[in-house]
């Protein structure tokens, strides 16, 4: 097992405990967002997923990403890098029989609901830092993240330790939103967004598409595939204003109140929505590669 420290800012480390304390306390909202805990938003194809219905395009977000493993009939270790409730760990292995799956969060929440909702099936979801994981090198065939790296700003070390823990061979994608400019260049209305987004998610910041790409060619992997898939994904970020309107009068119908993560979160979606308006600035990718033998 590898054990090693990676030094944290004042603002990293704070970033990091904000984030945590975010899941810890919000998670559970998400139920009214996917009946599957499907904690990201969609991918939508005309005549296959319908746009009305969320759940059928947040597991198509799953499928596409999966397909982009290119997983075979042989045993293949996965692990989903952020992996939330376990959603796309669970769509996996409902799908394909030789998969055994692992899942990394730093939720004692998502850690303890996940397992539960993993229970019988060939995964677990442990309580790591994907940016610094106990994982043996070379461990994995798989990887994934999605709209996880972001809470670490796309950092590098990030991309490092996938690299890492990927056996040669590996493959892995990513699906988040980026930036199609750095951010000192963004208009004044895509700089408030994208301040306001990053302080209600704690997203420690957005990084370019550009900037992932050539750290991944850094690092060794090749076969690097870019795409812009804003369009498939805007559909479900439609569904975002309806479902904080029906959020919101659930639980006031249900004299409940509405805890302080979960306005945080509820403004967070209307600042992705927001962002995805400024699509000069904002997109949302799917980046895979194969980590070279």
């Amino acid at each position: 097992m590898k054990t090693q420290s990676i030094p944290y800012t004042n603002y990293k480390e704070q970033n990091r405990i904000d984030m945590v304390d975010f899941y810890n306390e919000a998670t559970e909202d998400y139920e009214f967002w996917s009946n599957d805990y499907n904690m990201h938003f969609g991918y939508f194809i005309p005549f296959k997923t319908n746009p009305f219905k969320r759940d059928s395009m947040l597991n198509q977000m799953n499928r596409q990403v999966i397909k982009r493993l290119h997983i075979g009939k042989t045993k293949n270790r996965l692990v989903d890098l952020g992996c939330g409730m376990g959603a796309t760990m669970r769509y996996a292995l409902k799908h394909y029989k030789n998969v055994m799956a692992y899942g990394v969060t730093l939720s004692n929440f998502q850690v303890q609901k996940g397992n539960e909702l993993l229970k019988g099936k060939n995964g677990i979801i442990l309580k790591e830092n994907y940016n610094n994981t106990s994982f043996q090198s070379n461990s994995f065939d798989s990887a994934l993240a999605i709209e996880s790296f972001c809470h670490s700003g796309h950092d590098y070390n990030s991309l490092k330790e996938m690299h890492r823990i990927l056996k040669p061979g590996g493959r892995f994608v990513i699906a988040d939103a980026f930036l199609k400019k750095d951010k000192t260049k963004l208009c004044k209305g895509g700089k408030y967004a994208y301040n306001k987004l990053c302080s209600h998610w704690n997203l420690e910041k957005l990084e370019t598409h550009q900037f992932i790409k050539a750290k991944l060619e850094e690092l060794g992997f090749i076969g690097i595939k870019v795409e812009d898939v804003s369009f498939r994904v805007a559909p479900s970020v439609l569904h975002v204003p309806f479902a904080i309107t029906g959020f919101i009068l659930k639980k006031l119908f249900g004299f409940n109140t509405i805890k302080r993560e979960s306005f945080h979160n509820l403004k967070g979606s209307f600042y992705a929505l927001l962002s995805g308006l400024h699509m000069k600035s904002f997109g949302y990718y799917m980046i895979s590669a194969t980590k070279s033998s």
